[in-house]
């Protein structure tokens, strides 16, 4: 027998967007189910940095501190370097404490924490190990979700559907949303991850090296990881991966040759390295009556610049007083949900416009690349424009803030 659920808002994806929006519905006396494909927080994923902006935010929330006590590490800068010189520099130490930094934070500390904030509200229900099967529909809107998975089967109704559930989002298909898919970019990264030794202090810059097989990123990941994406042309892997592993060591080893030991001991078999399809996207639309898109499900970035999970939760707080008021007020219709995409797509479309500027600087070849671009670069940073450069990688919006959950109306 199917297990029945009523609730005021569904969430699809228990990741940053979701658990964030979760957590300010349950604020503002929702009644809140979230429906999540893992069983628990172990998935590898690689993108951890936070932003200056989502940590302001996580901190609002009182979420940031206990997800650092967990363990997390600093950076305080990201450059992009080539052979012995640094090509660009951001500089996080010029911004204002106390979010002069990056921050890498495992994804499984900033979601359990999430969770656990989550779970003191009694209108919280969260449904693990189980993926949005169908679409319950009422009177031609979304109604809720059938969630299937090996815990049992549940229809979840709900008064609005989140879907949350990433760049590959099932609950924008079943919605029949196009992904708006753009390859843009018209990358790979292969990603692994090492194991430094104890006594090697940690990483603390983010750095891309560019090197003539591809640029690769580099950080230092809690405990005493380190984190390695290289970047080669779209579906070139393949061929690559073909000639074996030894030959991917090889080319790494030449690339980054400070890692050559680790990258030699460590990376033994294919399953050691992981492939990230690298494209931009933006749904055809953001809502259907009953039904809103936030996060990758909406709008799918570049790992350029760490904006990922910056852009996941100033999805959460943006929605979060439209949401809340229009749940209130008994109105979620399309054209009320239409609101958050309104004030959200100038934001996305800055993003998207930045990254492909980053992408360039850092893929670009030549003499202006190589030799006039850093002594700019240099004379820029005395200048008040370098800050307000750093400002926009670091907070995209500056005016985005936490609603106070009484001006949201009563739900």
């Amino acid at each position: 027998m199917m297990r029945e659920i009523d609730t005021d808002v569904c969430v699809v994806g228990g990741g940053p967007a979701g658990l964030v929006l979760a957590l300010l519905m349950l604020r503002s006396g929702a009644r809140v189910t979230v429906v999540e494909c893992a069983r628990a927080h172990q998935r590898v994923v690689r993108g951890e940095i936070l932003q200056p902006g989502a940590m302001e935010l996580l901190d609002a929330l009182d979420v940031l501190a206990g997800a650092r006590a967990r363990g997390a590490h600093e950076h305080h800068r990201f450059l992009v370097i080539e052979g012995e010189r640094v090509l660009l520099e951001a500089d996080y130490r010029l911004l204002p404490a106390p979010y002069d930094h990056l921050l890498s934070v495992v994804r499984p500390h900033l979601l359990d924490e999430l969770l656990a904030r989550c779970r003191r509200s009694p209108g919280f229900r969260y449904l693990p190990g189980r993926r949005a099967g169908a679409l319950l529909r009422r009177e031609g809107r979304i109604a809720g979700v059938i969630a299937e998975g090996a815990p049992g089967r549940c229809a979840v109704r709900a008064r609005v559907v989140v879907g949350a559930d990433g760049r590959f989002s099932r609950i924008r298909r079943l919605a029949g949303i196009g992904a708006g898919r753009a390859d843009a970019f018209a990358q790979d990264v292969l990603w692994c991850t090492l194991s430094a030794p104890p006594e090697e202090p940690p990483v603390r810059d983010v750095r891309v090296y560019r090197t003539g097989g591809g640029p690769v990123l580099v950080y230092g990941s809690w405990p005493n990881r380190i984190q390695l994406g290289w970047t080669l042309p779209h579906r070139r892997y393949g061929q690559i991966a073909a000639l074996g592993i030894d030959h991917v060591k090889e080319r790494l080893m030449r690339a980054v040759p400070r890692y050559a030991t680790l990258i030699r001991d460590q990376l033994r078999t294919p399953a050691d390295l992981g492939v990230l399809d690298v494209f931009s996207a933006r749904a055809e639309r953001w809502v259907a009556d009953g039904l809103v898109l936030i996060g990758d499900a909406a709008h799918t970035h570049s790992p350029i610049g760490a904006q990922g999970i910056n852009l996941a939760v100033q999805d959460a707080v943006v929605l979060h007083p439209l949401l809340a008021r229009a749940l209130a007020e008994g109105d979620t219709s399309a054209e009320r949900l239409a609101e958050f995409e309104r004030r959200r797509g100038p934001d996305i479309a800055a993003v998207m416009r930045m990254q492909t500027l980053q992408s360039r600087a850092i893929l670009s070849q030549g003499a202006f690349t190589t030799r006039v671009r850093p002594r700019l670069a240099r004379a820029l940073r005395h200048t008040p424009l370098y800050r307000k450069i750093l400002q926009r990688m670091a907070y995209g919006n500056p005016s985005i803030r936490i609603a106070d959950a009484g001006v949201c109306g009563r739900i």
